[in-house]
């Protein structure tokens, strides 16, 4: 018997489609420089990519009003106590202290005065955070993704977002990782279980419209 794809595995089971719903918030996930600076232990091709197509989508969020929240990790110097498990497992993530330029905001997408910025320990811009309350309060039911990395902070974002109520979109262009396999792999879990893979250019329509 011939194995087959998994798209033909999926077919009919998962992958139905949620759409947008009426009010969307642009959530940019981690643009930080030690994810596009060549040399650096987080350097990701990917996100190279994902940073310059994702000023045009948030140039399109801002112009057309569409509530935009940035999104970064901070941990404390010194002893990283705040990071628990994650930075013992991962303490490549030890960079992210304040003062350290690869901490630094992308200077593509910087945060303009009036957008919120999620300062987080972990992977979900939800786990630890006020994220999905504010965004309920601003009656936002839609929550669009960019940023880095698809196998991590994306993935795990895009999980917690469907189980606070909103509907999950994830920017194709627009999301990165260090290598295509698990960056291609984890859109398709996304696109099957948890939210809609889209292009940047019907996200951008889907602004306009709202």
């Amino acid at each position: 018997m011939s194995e087959q794809s998994a798209d033909a595995n999926y077919q009919g089971v998962w992958g139905n489609r949620i759409g947008f719903g009426k009010k969307s918030a642009l959530l940019m996930i981690d643009f930080m420089q030690g994810y596009t600076t060549e040399g650096a232990p987080l350097f990701a091709p990917g996100v190279v990519s994902a940073v310059t197509e994702s000023v045009e989508l948030l140039a399109s969020a801002r112009r057309h009003g569409i509530s935009v929240v940035h999104t970064n990790i901070r941990y404390h110097p010194g002893h990283f106590a705040d990071g628990g498990i994650w930075v013992k497992k991962a303490p490549v993530m030890k960079d992210m202290v304040e003062g350290n330029p690869l901490a630094a905001f992308c200077p593509e997408v910087l945060p303009l005065a009036n957008e919120v910025v999620i300062t987080k320990q972990y992977a979900s811009a939800f786990f630890g955070s006020s994220l999905a309350p504010m965004l309920h309060a601003q009656g936002i039911d839609t929550v669009v993704l960019a940023g880095c990395s698809t196998s991590g902070c994306i993935r795990a974002t895009a999980v917690d977002a469907v189980q606070h109520g909103f509907r999950t979109i994830v920017v194709r262009e627009c999301v990165g990782d260090r290598h295509p396999a698990p960056h291609e792999a984890n859109l398709f879990d996304i696109d099957s279980k948890y939210g809609d893979v889209v292009s940047k250019q019907e996200a951008m329509s889907k602004f306009k419209e709202q």
